[in-house]
C-alpha cells in the first residue's frame, strides 16, 4: 500500500489543479526557482559546517577531545567506547553512523555499547548542521538555540545510556 501512497498524491495534487484550473507546469517551475534561490543561499553555510567537521574529525581533534571527555563520561555512566561517536554527532550525521558501525564491529551488535550507540545516534540530531541549514544567513543570533540543543542531546545521551544498561 506504501509504494502506491506517494504517486497517488502527487496524482491528486495534479487534479485538485486541473479543477482549479491552476498552471501546473507554471507553479511547478515558480517553486523550483524558489529552491534554487535557498539553496545559493544556504550553500555557503553548509559548505562551512561541512569542512568545518571534516577539519575537525581529519585532524584527530574529535580523537583528542574525546580521550580528554572519557573520565568524566564514565562518571556519568557513559561507556568510553562512545565518547567519539558523542563529540562527532552534533557535528557529522554520517561520520557518527560510520562511529556506530565500527562499535558493531568491535563490539557486536547485541552488546551495550552498540546498544546504547544506536538509541544516541536515532534519537539526536546535528546540531550544526541543522543550525547551517535552517540559518543559512537568515538568523543571525542563534547561539542560545545552539547551546540549548547541545545541552538537551547531552542529557538525551545520559538518559540512553542508563535507559540501555537497564533494559
Amino acid at each position: 500500500m506504501s509504494v502506491y501512497l506517494l504517486p497517488a498524491f502527487i496524482l491528486l495534487n495534479f487534479l485538485v489543479a486541473a479543477l482549479r484550473r491552476v498552471p501546473v507546469f507554471d507553479a511547478f517551475i515558480e517553486g523550483a526557482k524558489g529552491a534554487v534561490k535557498l539553496a545559493a543561499e544556504i550553500f555557503p553555510y553548509l559548505a562551512a559546517v561541512l569542512i568545518a567537521v571534516s577539519l575537525f574529525k581529519d585532524s584527530g581533534l574529535a580523537s583528542l577531545v574525546a580521550r580528554w571527555l572519557s573520565p568524566l563520561f564514565r562518571v556519568m555512566g557513559i561507556p568510553p567506547e562512545l565518547t567519539e561517536l558523542i563529540v562527532v554527532r552534533p557535528m557529522s550525521g554520517s561520520g557518527s553512523i560510520g562511529l556506530l558501525t565500527e562499535i558493531y564491529r568491535q563490539y557486536g551488535a547485541d552488546s551495550y555499547p552498540a546498544r546504547a550507540a544506536s538509541v544516541i545516534v536515532g534519537s539526536s540530531e546535528t546540531v550544526f548542521y541543522v543550525a547551517a541549514l535552517y540559518g543559512g544567513g537568515r538568523i543571525k543570533k542563534y547561539r542560545g538555540a545552539i547551546t540549548i540543543s547541545l545541552i538537551a542531546t547531552f542529557a538525551g545521551t545520559v538518559i540512553s545510556c542508563l535507559l540501555c544498561r537497564l533494559f
